[in-house]
């Protein structure tokens, strides 16, 4: 059976990048699909409010951002180049670059009345008209500020440019993918694929690229409800906690964790391991019974 639950929703492009991972290891995982904006009130109880998607669960394990659940796929599906803080510190500077400006950047420059359209046609102009709202909201509050306009179209295009002088070979560093191309797979898809910008066409490696990314597919789907996901930590422990160099500051006591970029909804917990690349959280209620939820260091704080 699927060891790993992944809470998504289809029109993401963080989840797609994680869909692609799951392709690449080809591992076998149970699907939970959630709403496109909050509330989600099981997804919540796990969590402990974390608004970003998607989110990986492994029994009484929760792991938020990219970051942690490419470790995890990692792990399960022997890749080790999926291990961000493992890479060398261009791929490590690619990765940080493309994850946040550029894809901030792809967004912007792929939200146009097409991809308007194309929401109404799958889910209905009020809610539509909901997850618009909810985004300029979450967009206010964000502590970072992406490009707009013609300079978003510009900046994907210069990054498009970059990639393909980087192709050299099949993948952007090498003959084999690591979690740069992931990471560069996910924006363009939003920008090509959903919203159907034609411009792969004045770059043929970044298209054939594209291709093979795509072709990795997204290994193996079960559909899963997620209060059946809620009864599956129930039933479970968290795993062992790492080894840690000593006694983090803080260890036991209640904390605040939260993105550092956008969507800062805060989460409680008490804080259980600090390492130099993740942090957990323990987390207990009722419903859900004793959970570690799992953030990576960098891009978020602790208070």
């Amino acid at each position: 059976m699927p060891e790993l639950v992944l809470f998504h929703y289809d029109l993401s492009p963080f989840s797609e990048k994680v869909r692609a991972m799951l392709g690449y290891a080809g591992l076998d995982w149970y699907s939970a699909k959630v709403s496109e904006m909050p509330p989600r009130p099981v997804l919540d109880l796990l969590t402990g409010g974390y608004r970003k998607i998607p989110v990986a669960q492994i029994g009484a394990d929760v792991y938020c951002d990219t970051r942690t659940i490419a470790r995890q796929i990692a792990r399960l599906g022997n890749c080790p180049s999926l291990i961000l803080e493992d890479q060398p510190e261009d791929v490590q500077a690619f990765v940080a670059r493309t994850d946040l400006d550029i894809f901030l950047a792809c967004v912007i420059a792929a939200s146009d009345l097409k991809m308007l359209r194309s929401l109404v046609r799958q889910t209905s102009l009020l809610h539509t008209l909901k997850f618009l709202k909810d985004r300029i909201t979450m967009g206010r509050k964000a502590r970072v500020r992406p490009v707009r306009g013609p300079e978003a179209k510009q900046t994907v295009l210069n990054h498009m440019a970059d990639m393909e002088q980087r192709l050299t070979e099949d993948f952007l560093f090498g003959a084999t993918p690591c979690i740069a191309d992931f990471s560069a797979y996910h924006g363009l898809w939003f920008v090509c694929d959903l919203a159907g910008k034609p411009w792969l066409r004045d770059y043929p490696k970044v298209a054939s690229w594209m291709a093979r990314m795509r072709a990795f597919g997204h290994g193996q789907p079960t559909e899963l409800t997620a209060e059946a996901a809620l009864e599956m930590a129930r039933s479970a422990q968290p795993v062992a906690l790492p080894d840690a160099d000593g006694k983090a500051e803080g260890i036991g006591r209640t904390v605040v964790v939260a993105p550092t970029d956008y969507g800062l909804d805060p989460v409680r917990g008490r804080l259980v391991y600090e390492g130099p690349n993740e942090r957990i959280l323990a987390r207990e209620t009722p419903e859900t019974g004793l959970v570690h939820v799992h953030f990576p260091v960098q891009g978020f704080s602790v208070s």
